[in-house]
C-alpha cells in the first residue's frame, strides 16, 4: 500500500472520530481492539490489518463507500504537485470560534506524516484554552498580527514571521490585529519519542 494512502486512512479515522465526538477509548470498545492500537492507527505509527480497518470504520457508524471516497493511489508517484486554490478542502481541527483551516497538502516525507494547512483567523479569534498536537508546528503569519502563548511565554507575530515549536507543549493563539489574520501552518508529525 503507498504510504500516502495509508496516510489518508489515519488521518480520516481521526477526523471521523472527532466529528462524531467519539474519544478514542470508545472506538476501540466499538471495534474490539486497544485504545493504544487506535491512537497507533490515527497517528500513522501502524498499519491495521485489513479486518481490523473494516471493524474501526464500521464502528464509526459511517458507509464504506464513504469513507473510501477521496482515497485513492496514483498509479506514478508524483514528483511535482500543484494544487489549485479551489482543490483546498475545509478541515475541521477544533470548536473555536474564527478559526477556519483548510488542509493543503498532506505528504509522508521521510517516514512521517506531514500535513500542510493554511488557517484563517477572523479579526478577534481566540481560544478559550490550551491545546496540544503530536507534531512540531511551523507557522509562517502570511497577513495580520497574532499572540502566540506557548507554555508561559508570549510570541508576537506580524505579517512576515513565522514560529517552530514543540507542539507537545501547551499552546494558544489569538489574531490580535485589526483584520482577519491567515497563517500557514505546517505539522510534522511525531511518530518516535
Amino acid at each position: 500500500m503507498e504510504d500516502d494512502i495509508i496516510l489518508k486512512i489515519s488521518y480520516r479515522i481521526k477526523e471521523i472520530r472527532k466529528e462524531k465526538s467519539i474519544t478514542i477509548q470508545e472506538l476501540a470498545d466499538r471495534a474490539g481492539v486497544s485504545k493504544g492500537l487506535i491512537s497507533q492507527i490515527e497517528n500513522n505509527r501502524t498499519i491495521p490489518s485489513l479486518p481490523v480497518l473494516m471493524n474501526i470504520v464500521h464502528s464509526l457508524n459511517i458507509d464504506l463507500t464513504e469513507f473510501f471516497k477521496d482515497i485513492s493511489a496514483s498509479s506514478h508517484p508524483e514528483k511535482v504537485f500543484v494544487i489549485r486554490a479551489g482543490e483546498y478542502t475545509p478541515l475541521k481541527k477544533e470548536a473555536a470560534k474564527g478559526f477556519s483551516y483548510q488542509r493543503v497538502l498532506t505528504r509522508n516525507i521521510h517516514g512521517g506524516p506531514v500535513d500542510f494547512v493554511l488557517l484563517e483567523l477572523k479579526k478577534g479569534a481566540r481560544r478559550n484554552k490550551m491545546v496540544v498536537t503530536d507534531a512540531f508546528e511551523y507557522k509562517y503569519l502570511v497577513k495580520g498580527k497574532i499572540d502566540y502563548l506557548i507554555e508561559d511565554k508570549n510570541y508576537i507575530l506580524e505579517e512576515g514571521d513565522s514560529i517552530f515549536f514543540d507542539g507537545r507543549l501547551g499552546h494558544n493563539l489569538s489574531n490580535i490585529g485589526d483584520s482577519d489574520a491567515i497563517m500557514l501552518v505546517v505539522y510534522y508529525f511525531i511518530t518516535n519519542d
